[in-house]
């Protein structure tokens, strides 16, 4: 599942996004109101976590605009304020849920995950295909057929981040973003480390696709029922 964080806040966008990854979503973060309605133009999320104190244009604006847009990603709007007046305000615009800062992580995990039981039309299949593979997002299991494998943390985030974006080519900053958590790690050899072990595990369950690279490019998915 995909998540756009929307929070200007370095230090707590940062830290989110940690708890978000390690429970397996792919997130891209944003710091500020207009970077964040760039993004909701250019992709598809399953979910929006969207600050209402932003800069260049604040929560309720993107709210506002994302709704106006057709956009009908569930939003949970997460600020400072916790008064009846901002509440209401955000769900009269449309917004799904609303969290007061401070708050604790598993709350905001929770209300992600009840969201997505109470809208499921607005998320995508539970599962990803892509030639003859089937990503299992609940399970994290790739299967062929009959065939099938687990895959780890770091092999499922890659994967799901391949298979979300069909043959098109994914960054390798955008891989290392998206998979890691601590920038030490985020390195193109660790990358390549990963995406070894998913060669394998293709072959493995006798796929026919196959993890393609361009060198300075990244890396993407390929297919060939010969």
């Amino acid at each position: 599942m995909k998540i756009l964080l929307v929070e200007d806040s370095q230090q707590l966008n940062k830290a989110l996004a940690t708890v978000l990854k390690r429970s397996n979503y792919i997130v891209d973060s944003v710091y500020d109101g207009e970077e964040a309605v760039d993004y909701l133009k250019e992709y598809k999320y399953d979910c929006v976590i969207l600050d209402i104190m932003l800069p260049k244009k604040n929560g309720l604006e993107v709210l506002k605009w994302a709704r106006e847009s057709k956009i009908e990603t569930p939003i949970i709007l997460l600020t400072a304020k916790s008064t009846t007046i901002d509440k209401i305000n955000g769900l009269d615009l449309g917004a799904d849920d609303y969290l007061a800062k401070p708050f604790v992580v598993e709350e905001l995990l929770a209300r992600i995950r009840a969201l997505m039981r109470r809208k499921p039309s607005y998320t995508e299949e539970s599962n990803l295909k892509f030639g003859d593979l089937v990503l299992e997002l609940d399970s994290s299991t790739l299967s062929n057929g009959d065939e099938k494998v687990l895959l780890m943390n770091k092999e499922f985030q890659i994967m799901n981040m391949l298979m979300s974006s069909g043959s098109k080519i994914i960054s390798l900053d955008t891989i290392t973003k998206n998979a890691w958590d601590i920038d030490a790690y985020s390195t193109s050899e660790n990358v390549w480390v990963f995406i070894s072990y998913l060669r394998k595990k293709l072959e493995s369950i006798h796929s026919k696709v196959k993890i393609k690279s361009i060198r300075y490019q990244g890396y993407y998915l390929d297919y060939k029922d010969d």
